[in-house]
């Protein structure tokens, strides 16, 4: 599974400051640790950036292009600064993301073919949230036919299912991987990817991790192309690169209904066991589902 490393990001504290003071040193930093780590993209989270929007993307996938010449994904709202951003990439740009809704497709995708660019289609339409798979499906259709209007290849398109956080949207999270078994059938020229840190998004810190990991392992067996990730979990990389067959085994039998002996499982493969039921919507999820 490829890695997009999705630490660059303006809400974290060091980055953010380094963004309004223009200063290269923390951008570099976050940029060569990311490429040390082991990720295959490194993806530049500006957000809406409303004030100078083109200059500071310009000037940070410059500075970026520095110290690595690892592809990079771009993720901002502003379309000016998408732009700027796409003009100074050296290689292969992935644009994250063009929604399904009319305006973003009409903005983004000449973008996308005038710069040769892969983009990410988020499978959000004008009513927001998708309410299952199958409303997934029609939404990735719908940016497809719109994307072949522009000339663009199936292959430059990164399908993402949107994942949601399992405290609050716990049958949505069934809805994400129900959408990521159909693909190789329904869009088997498209790639695939998935914000996976969403998943675990407002659990307790030291929870995240485990839903991370378990969630990478059941969207890999599906044929996951790539994930966006923490490009500092270590335990998360050894899975993404086939490392950890152990813990892809139990998860699988779970996954298949396969009857496994918990009480006697070692702590770490109780947990992915436990995890990945709450996953499937076996189990309730509550803040203390690994104590049960």
């Amino acid at each position: 599974m490829k890695l997009i490393g999705e630490n660059l990001n303006v809400m974290a504290v060091k980055i953010g400051k380094a963004l309004k003071e223009m200063d290269p040193g923390p951008i570099r930093e976050m940029a060569v640790a990311e490429a040390e780590a082991g990720v295959d993209l490194i993806d530049i989270n500006l957000g809406p950036l409303r004030k100078a929007g083109p200059e500071v993307m310009a000037w940070v996938v410059k500075t970026v292009q520095e110290v690595t010449d690892l592809p990079l994904s771009l993720d901002t709202t502003s379309i000016e600064a998408m732009e700027a951003g796409l003009q100074v990439c050296k290689n292969k740009a992935l644009i994250n993301s063009i929604s399904a809704r009319p305006e973003r497709m009409e903005a983004l995708m000449p973008l996308a073919k005038k710069y040769n660019a892969s983009f990410i289609g988020l499978t959000m339409g004008v009513e927001g949230i998708p309410r299952d798979a199958n409303e997934r499906g029609l939404l990735a259709a719908e940016m497809l036919a719109a994307a072949a209007g522009y000339g663009i290849l199936e292959e430059d398109i990164w399908l993402d299912p949107i994942t949601l956080p399992i405290n609050s949207q716990q049958i949505q999270v069934q809805g994400c991987t129900e959408f990521v078994m159909m693909l190789p059938e329904l869009f088997q020229n498209c790639k695939s990817t998935c914000g996976l840190s969403n998943v675990s998004n407002g659990t307790p810190t030291h929870l995240r991790g485990i839903l991370n990991r378990t969630y990478m392992i059941m969207l890999k067996r599906y044929g996951m192309y790539s994930a966006i990730v923490d490009a500092f979990d270590r335990e998360l990389r050894e899975i993404a690169k086939g490392r950890r067959p152990d813990l892809e085994t139990l998860v699988h039998k779970v996954m298949d209904g396969e009857t496994v002996d918990l009480p006697n499982l070692p702590e770490e493969g109780a947990a992915y066991v436990k995890t990945t039921k709450v996953l499937m919507g076996q189990k309730l999820y509550s803040d203390s589902w690994l104590e049960l």
